[in-house]
């Protein structure tokens, strides 16, 4: 009885992190802005006091933790890109930490149901790269996003070209009337240039923060005519007709893939859906493959093997274009 009752504060307490981490916390934090924004001459006493150079901010609160991160910088670095283009205000000792205690959560919570060496560790490796894998879909779903409105902030900088204006006043005009995120990239980008850093390297940080082969394009393009002259315009016109007939034909691949993607879904949840099953109907019947050795190595073959399958299946239909 206690086992069940530690399991359970253990997995609420796990339930409770995550939504005050990825609900409540930023809500709070658009909160405290919105309160700085009505309260202005709190902001500018403050401003009064504070110094006129910011700080990096630390990848870590805990000096252990920022010292560890500072000696593997190439190490850790992949994974300060990928929460930077998911667009989360998270630091990478968050998501460290949060990953070490879920694993340990999740390798004791299997420990003390099972008694097996091989499923505790399954769930360790598994809940501990459940955070990571949290990053990577909402960094992927950020980047399906700018490339779907990456035309239209092409096709404002064309036609603010036509009207007379400079090309730098085009991506202030993106930064201010495009939606997210394709704002924030070009806010960033127009602010880089706008404070010193020559155009042709804030365009090249934009294809490193954005990579997708549509950010090289437009990099490559204006720096092309800035080197060689030619009607920018025109070229920004063609090159927004481009990007969207790439969308338009990856979408109709995609649509002709998805009974592949879908059978791939179907059969990786299948095995779950009938374990779950067999525990209802037939508990002492499943239980063996818990409680004898076999059992448990069958469990994890069978994962392993489960796993692959997937992904070998989700790389035969993506198809890159």
């Amino acid at each position: 009885m206690s086992i069940a009752i530690a399991c359970f504060v253990g997995v609420l307490t796990l339930l409770l992190g995550v939504y005050w981490f990825f609900v409540l916390r930023p809500e709070t934090a658009a909160q405290r802005t919105l309160s700085r924004r009505l309260n202005p001459t709190r902001a500018v006493a403050r401003l009064s006091e504070a110094s006129l150079l910011n700080e990096l901010k630390p990848n870590s609160t805990l000096p252990v933790l920022a010292r560890a991160f500072g000696r593997f910088g190439s190490a850790v670095r992949p994974v300060e890109r990928m929460i930077e283009r998911s667009g989360y205000s998270v630091s990478l000792g968050q998501i460290v930490l949060s990953s070490a205690f879920a694993a340990l959560l999740g390798a004791a919570a299997a420990w003390q149901l099972t008694q097996q060496v091989l499923l505790a560790v399954g769930a360790f490796l598994l809940l501990g790269i459940t955070p990571f894998m949290f990053l990577r879909h909402a960094a992927s779903r950020r980047l399906a996003k700018f490339e779907e409105q990456f035309p239209e902030a092409i096709d404002l900088i064309a036609r603010a070209l036509r009207a007379g204006h400079a090309f730098t006043t085009g991506l202030g005009m993106v930064a201010d009337e495009v939606e997210e995120p394709v704002r924030t990239e070009f806010r960033l980008l127009h602010d880089r240039q706008n404070y010193g850093m020559p155009l042709p390297d804030a365009l090249k940080s934009l294809a490193v923060r954005v990579p997708l082969l549509d950010a090289r394009f437009f990099a490559t393009a204006v720096l092309t005519q800035r080197e060689s002259g030619g009607n920018l315009s025109e070229v920004l016109d063609g090159l927004s007709k481009l990007i969207r007939e790439r969308f338009k034909l990856k979408r109709q691949v995609r649509t002709l893939s998805a009974h592949g993607r879908i059978t791939g879904w179907v059969l990786a949840a299948l095995p779950i859906a009938l374990a779950g099953l067999m525990f209802v109907i037939s508990p002492e019947h499943i239980g063996l493959l818990f409680t004898d050795p076999l059992g448990v190595r069958m469990i994890v073959a069978a994962g392993v093997l489960q796993v692959i399958g997937f992904i070998a299946m989700q790389r035969i239909v993506n198809i890159e274009i």
